[in-house]
């Protein structure tokens, strides 16, 4: 406290306005770096959709890949004997290769998080996994690549396949998703759980009636998100021997066939020096970030849909 020259007492006036000016200051950093982070996804965004401008039509989404660049004109489209340039066979395969991933994923995650969540003791061992859990989600998904290719196509004989491909993306996400789920179990009230084993009921019952139902919501966002960042991954996919150009879709019913995705054909595009597969690429590249976008407001509609607390 202090007096001014009239005579008044100050109490921290001038060290409130100084404290403020400090907020407005860190406010409008914050604000700046985000803008920044903004305008650099919206100019990419904006020349992707101008690239790929007048490219992007039905038959790019029906029709096969073109081996020659000069077909590559959306004149070219609706003509047979030359041959159009579409990406039907990757957009088949990565859905294909998505599924089975979402299967696997499914399954081991949110069976490994219950596991640790509900079952496991608290020991040292206990702790230890978690923790290399959590360390092997920031691993670079090169690695995940190589350790598919070693693992599952060449000491499983399964080969370049969509099994192999489908199975290294599913290490590739499955820390994220055992951290994620174990995060949506973990923020069920104990309550719950005490509630439930007071009317007689066994922890499996438990479980499956009271606390699955409740982290439903944060389990299966989780999920979606994950497997919304496989379907854009290259180097997994690349390592297990993933086909760069296919011309007929992989079948379903042979998980050991060959496949192709969207990212290997994006990838093989861009790196033509022909200007046509430029524009090209930037129409792969929409349909990709399309069903990105898909896959992410599925993950919010899940979320709403099962979230009791809305």
């Amino acid at each position: 406290m202090s007096t001014d020259t009239d005579g008044e007492f100050d109490f921290g006036g001038s060290a409130i306005e100084r404290k403020r000016l400090y907020g407005k200051v860190f406010l409008g950093l914050c604000v700046s770096a985000a803008m920044v982070g903004i305008v650099a996804l919206i100019a990419l965004l904006a020349d992707v959709i101008y690239e790929s401008w007048g490219w992007l039509t039905w038959e790019f989404l029906t029709y096969p890949p073109s081996q020659v660049a000069d077909h590559f004109v959306p004149e070219n489209y609706g003509d047979l004997d030359t041959g159009p340039a579409g990406m039907y066979p990757a957009i088949v395969g990565s859905i294909y290769l998505i599924v089975l991933t979402a299967i696997f994923t499914l399954f081991l995650g949110v069976g490994a998080a219950i596991y640790l969540e509900e079952y496991a003791p608290d020991t040292r061992l206990t702790r230890f996994i978690e923790a290399n859990i959590t360390n092997l989600a920031g691993v670079p998904s090169i690695v995940y690549g190589l350790l598919g290719l070693a693992m599952f196509v060449r000491a499983l004989q399964t080969g370049a396949s969509l099994i192999a491909g489908a199975l290294t993306l599913t290490l590739l996400i499955l820390p994220i998703v055992i951290v994620s789920s174990q995060e949506s179990l973990r923020a069920v009230p104990d309550s719950m759980r005490q509630a439930s084993y007071g009317t007689g009921a066994t922890k499996w019952q438990t479980i499956r009636n009271v606390v699955l139902p409740e982290a439903v919501p944060g389990i299966m966002t989780g999920i979606i998100l994950s497997l919304s960042r496989a379907i854009g991954e290259t180097a997994p996919i690349l390592m297990v021997g993933a086909a760069v150009s296919m011309f007929t879709p992989p079948d379903l019913t042979s998980p050991t066939g060959a496949f192709s995705a969207m990212p290997m054909m994006i990838f093989e595009w861009a790196s033509q020096p022909d200007a046509a597969f430029q524009h090209i690429a930037a129409a792969g590249i929409v349909v990709l970030l399309t069903i990105l976008l898909l896959m992410n407001a599925a993950a919010v509609l899940i979320r709403n849909k099962y979230d009791r607390r809305a």
